[in-house]
């Protein structure tokens, strides 16, 4: 311990050239405020005001909440360099909260779910290879800027084995009205079981544009992404054997034998985005203003399966025996205009109409005895949609709809939420979503060097309904409650002959889920606490989740020496109920239903010592505290080990100029 507090006053020292004003907490968007940290709890000291008049005097640096982060939809927070026990929450590769994922044993690669994810705003399939996907950054996880000097942000945390994982942004305003950016997040860990490398890389760049007559806006970015996995298939049954047991001399996890080791997964992509809208009144009209927009989203996939030699007692007989090779693309052109009118009376309401090219599969026709399975699934299709906000006092209404106009890929949603708030700390919001949309591509047409995982599917459109109601209130409790109904749901899972192919459910799913949220303060310690009750009413079989998934944290905040650190420390505990936890299929890089084996129902232990210097956050954590008393013989997925005991260290470091 003497060591790290040598290590933390070293750090500040170096942290202290890049002084500032002191922070202050995010600003919450309007419609989804989260709990305000307290003074005490997120690193602000009660003799801050006095000192941010000294520092202004001293450097006449700007205020903190003038770096603005912005939103494709132009909900606007502040840059937060605060220290909060959501902030250890959200260290990680993610870089959000995972509560509800279970994480394999190594860095980069794939979660299972511990709870239902379903997109209510899609009215056009998706690419497939989800389990590929937790890391790929979709257009709403591309972020613009507004800043008064140049910000650095820079990411860093260490990784089981062999490799590291950083995260880096840069953005400026060259001037008041154009603000550039750009960002890579690279990692690579070698993990401590065989043939699990992982390596991946995101880059994303781009920039945003006001008009000196605020009349014009502007917003766009490029991003490349490759993702790749070394698979490995999972543990085979001796090593599952000798890993359950917890037999002494496989501690060393890189002793237990794999399934495979010569195979390895990549996902691709590339995306052009832009963005921008012209106000044909003037801005000074406050009564009534008439814009017209533009959408522009050129996207590009490609999911990569490569296998060195058949193994064919796993996944059937192969039209190779060696350097197997599996490639599916998706290319989509996506153009919309759209018309916004606003009214002080009336509110806000706009009508969209756009267009669609896509065309997703692969280079060869694959013709089998009576049989004849496609490469292609392309075309054209239109669309059109609407949405409309209106906000009275505290109450607000929002309501947004699109109707695709085509033959092969009809589809449609409709998301309407009210919600009030009584006050900047307590809000409720309710609502329903409606969709209609048909199935990933891989559920329609997939083609690979393995016969057993060549199909084409003429599924009919999942159809899913959602009531929700969101209550927030920092004084009481966070409270979110919904129940999902799904007509045609779509699964993959073994069929009669072994072989994982894609199904729909013949009966309807219905799923209900609680989650409740509350943090208590006491002083110098505090507590924060989470909740998750899921039941699936019906459709057990072929949705499967943990009944009950918890997480409770209980820590020591303060600060030290003359307040120049601040810091939190303490242990938290998360756990979730058994269940027929999903298996994993490399070959897809897809989840399936399993109905054999219940996994879960193990708690895992962490302590962590959180520390904040300035503008530095410093995180260390003791990671699956609990597996040095007991060991550790979980699974994150079928034959797929759960992290062991590690130690972890990073830090995220703002930096200005």
């Amino acid at each position: 311990m003497k060591n790290l507090f040598f290590l933390v006053l070293i750090l500040g020292c170096t942290f202290n050239a890049f002084s500032q004003e002191p922070d202050r907490p995010q600003k919450p968007l309007p419609s989804e405020r989260p709990n305000r940290p307290s003074p005490s709890e997120s690193g602000e000291r009660s003799d801050d005001r006095s000192e941010s008049l000294n520092s202004k005097e001293k450097d006449s640096m700007p205020d903190i909440d003038l770096y603005k982060i912005i939103s494709v939809k132009n909900d606007t927070t502040y840059l937060d360099t605060t220290l909060t026990i959501l902030k250890d929450y959200n260290f990680n590769y993610l870089r959000k909260d995972n509560f509800e994922l279970l994480p394999f044993s190594n860095t980069a690669q794939t979660y299972n779910e511990l709870s239902l994810r379903k997109d209510y705003r899609r009215a056009f399939p998706g690419f497939g290879a989800r389990a590929r996907h937790f890391n790929f950054m979709e257009i709403e996880d591309v972020d613009y800027y507004h800043v008064p000097t140049p910000w650095t942000q820079l990411y860093f945390k260490t990784v089981p084995e062999q490799g590291q994982q950083l995260d880096a942004s840069f953005t400026i305003n060259t001037s008041k009205n154009l603000n550039m950016f750009i960002a890579y997040k690279g990692t690579r860990a070698l993990g401590r079981y065989q043939n699990i490398l992982t390596s991946t890389g995101n880059l994303r760049m781009g920039f945003s544009y006001d008009s000196d007559n605020n009349r014009y806006h502007a917003k766009a970015h490029f991003v490349s992404q490759d993702l790749l996995n070394e698979e490995n298939g999972g543990l085979d049954s001796l090593s599952i054997t000798q890993y359950i047991n917890k037999e002494p001399e496989f501690d060393d996890r890189s002793v237990l034998d794999v399934n495979f080791e010569n195979s390895e997964s990549t996902l691709f992509g590339k995306r052009f985005f832009l963005d921008h809208e012209f106000k044909l009144t003037r801005p000074s009209d406050s009564t009534n203003s008439l814009s017209i927009g533009h959408t522009f989203d050129y996207s590009y996939k490609k999911f990569d399966f490569k296998q060195e030699s058949a193994e064919n007692e796993i996944f059937g007989q192969s039209f190779e025996a060696t350097q197997l090779r599996d490639q599916t693309r998706l290319e989509v052109l996506y153009n919309e205009a759209s018309v916004k009118y606003a009214n002080s009376l009336a509110g806000e309401i706009s009508f969209k109409a756009g267009h669609t090219n896509y065309d997703y599969g692969y280079n060869s026709v694959y013709i089998r005895p009576g049989d004849t399975i496609g490469n292609r699934l392309n075309g054209n299709f239109l669309h059109v949609g609407g949405s409309y906000i209106k906000q009275i006092g505290g109450f607000r209404v929002e309501a947004d709809a699109r109707l695709n106009l085509a033959d092969d890929f009809t589809g449609n949603y409709l998301a309407a939420t009210a919600s009030y708030e009584f006050d900047q700390q307590n809000w409720i919001r309710f609502g329903i979503n409606q969709n209609s949309s048909a199935p990933n591509f891989n559920f329609l047409l997939y083609q690979s060097d393995y016969l057993n995982y060549n199909w084409q599917n003429n599924f009919d459109n999942e159809i899913a309904q959602q009531l929700f109601a969101d209550f927030r209130s920092e004084k009481i409790f966070d409270l979110y409650a919904s129940l999902s109904q799904i007509e045609n749901y779509t699964y993959f899972a073994f069929n009669e002959g072994g072989a994982v192919k894609p199904f729909q459910a013949g009966n309807q799913v219905r799923y209900l889920k609680l989650k409740a949220e509350k943090e208590f303060d006491f002083g110098l310690f505090g507590s924060y606490n989470t909740i998750m009750y899921q039941n699936v009413l019906e459709g057990a079989g072929v949705l499967n989740l943990p009944e009950f998934t918890t997480r409770n944290s209980i820590y020591y905040k303060d600060h030290w020496f003359d307040k120049a650190l601040y810091l939190q420390t303490g242990f938290t505990f998360k756990y979730f109920t058994k269940y027929e936890m999903n298996a994993y299929d490399p070959v897809l890089a897809e989840f399936y239903v399993q109905n054999t084996q219940e996994l879960g129902g193990f708690p895992v232990v962490d302590y962590f010592f959180n520390a904040k210097v300035d503008k530095a956050r410093i995180f260390f954590k003791l990671q699956h505290l609990n597996d040095l008393i007991d060991g550790n013989n979980n699974f994150s997925a079928p034959g797929y080990p759960y992290t062991d005991f590690l130690v972890r260290f990073g830090i995220v470091w703002d930096l200005f100029l």
